[in-house]
């Protein structure tokens, strides 16, 4: 659908993400890609994640380009002066906002601004589990879970109960890592111990995590619908399972070149709308220049979260550059980069993906280790480096990513991004996708009642 054809519609979707960037960057680009189409939207942030974001972020230009698009805050219920902010911590986080703040949000679903339609539908962070079920079902509102892993990781997740029950799981102190997963529709005899969440380990608190894990998935079963950022070329068979759980399915990534494509197409149509990156921290583009004077194809770019020891940082001078926060999807864009070196977080191998460049993976948690898995065994763009800390190992690796196995990479990765993007160009399975989750947002609206 081209904006210039569609009608003025009133629907008010609530979208309200998690406080980790990779969960708001995507929604919020899921809030933008609706605004676009439309849709009344307010996106709602902690307190805490909105004055964060105001600090590196325009968000008042944002608004101003988006006139649909609202910013509303929620408090947390932390102490802001002993907060854990993010990071490892936001589990605490997660877990204060699911225990305190239903009251909160009641009252922000029950308000309303002049001139703009009652909120009729919430796509919440998966995270979130039962937060706003009981408060959707009281309100007539229409409730749908957004989960910003990999679907393939969240099926592992919904799969859980059965592996238990059938003694697969939890993964025991002195286990064959090696060991291969079988009870698991789509993945059979793919995945090894080594390949699931360190979560999925047995351990001395009686693998509390993995029973909040089950415990969450499980609770996406009483929304409405659920949101999947990855789109049928990439995970199809286990799309297919999941289906048999969600009937309601979107399918809409990549989201962010979903929604670089949809703002392209908007600007041409005379509709201006300025390039907006959300970022948690201060984004350096200097090394842009620096990768503008390399070869084609000559670098790898590599993402890491920890402190650079002083020793690597003044050894590779001569021939890398270091900056505290990149533009990764410009960096990734880049001619001169031939391969990422990554921990495999799914915001992360999706724009690699898309940007055609292979990955060496190096999962650290979470959805890590079964993304990196699949990276290597199922899509064939990248290798695997899990459970591994040798520089022998490490120089191997990238080696065959940049020189010997470089044609090999280049040529699948390359094929992967092109089904890509046809999955969010017209007629695509993801636009598609979109399509029909704006048609349901609409039909909860009151024009439609």
């Amino acid at each position: 659908m081209a904006k210039g054809e569609e009608k003025s519609v009133s629907a008010h979707v609530l979208i309200f993400p998690c406080p980790a960037q990779g969960h708001v960057g995507s929604m919020l680009n899921l809030a933008q890609l609706l605004a676009l189409h439309n849709l009344h939207v307010t996106f709602l942030n902690t307190d805490y994640t909105h004055n964060h974001l105001n600090r590196f972020n325009d968000i008042q230009a944002l608004s101003t380009h988006y006139p649909t698009l609202h910013f509303k805050t929620i408090s947390d219920c932390y102490n802001q002066g002993h907060h854990p902010g993010f990071g490892e911590r936001v589990p605490d986080i997660v877990l204060s906002i699911n225990n305190h703040a239903k009251p909160l949000l009641r009252d922000i679903l029950l308000s309303q601004s002049h001139g703009i339609p009652k909120i009729s539908c919430i796509i919440l962070d998966g995270l979130f589990g039962s937060l706003a079920t009981d408060l959707a079902a009281e309100l007539g509102i229409q409730l749908i879970h957004f989960r910003t892993i990999s679907a393939c990781c969240f099926w592992a997740y919904l799969c859980v109960p059965e592996l238990l029950e059938c003694k697969e799981l939890p993964i025991r102190g002195d286990e064959d890592m090696d060991r291969i997963i079988r009870n698991m529709a789509g993945m059979e005899n793919l995945l090894r111990c080594r390949d699931l969440p360190s979560f999925f380990r047995k351990s001395k608190e009686g693998h509390v995590t993995l029973d909040t894990i089950v415990s969450l998935t499980q609770q996406s079963l009483g929304a409405n619908g659920l949101i999947l950022n990855t789109f049928e070329d990439l995970e199809g068979p286990v799309l297919s399972q999941i289906r048999l759980h969600f009937p309601k399915l979107y399918t809409i990534g990549p989201l962010h070149h979903h929604f670089n494509i949809t703002k392209t197409a908007a600007t041409s149509n005379h509709h201006h709308l300025p390039s907006f990156k959300l970022s948690f921290y201060r984004v350096d583009s200097t090394c842009m220049a620096w990768l503008d004077a390399q070869p084609e194809r000559s670098v790898i770019y590599e993402k890491r979260e920890d402190k650079i020891p002083l020793e690597l940082e003044e050894g590779t001078r001569e021939r890398g550059f270091m900056v505290d926060w990149a533009p990764q999807e410009e960096v990734l864009a880049h001619r001169a980069v031939g391969g990422f070196l990554t921990h495999s977080g799914w915001n992360s191998t999706l724009e690699s993906l898309v940007a055609g460049v292979p990955m060496v993976c190096w999962p650290y948690f979470a959805d890590q280790q079964i993304n990196s898995r699949f990276v290597s065994e199922v899509w064939k763009v990248g290798l695997d480096m899990k459970d591994v800390c040798d520089r022998n190992v490490v120089e191997k690796m990238v080696n065959d990513l940049m020189l010997h196995r470089r044609e090999e990479f280049f040529n699948s990765s390359q094929e992967m991004a092109a089904l890509a993007h046809k999955s969010v160009s017209p007629g695509g399975p993801s636009h598609l996708s979109l399509d029909h989750l704006i048609q349901y947002i609409t039909s909860t609206g009151p024009e439609a009642h």
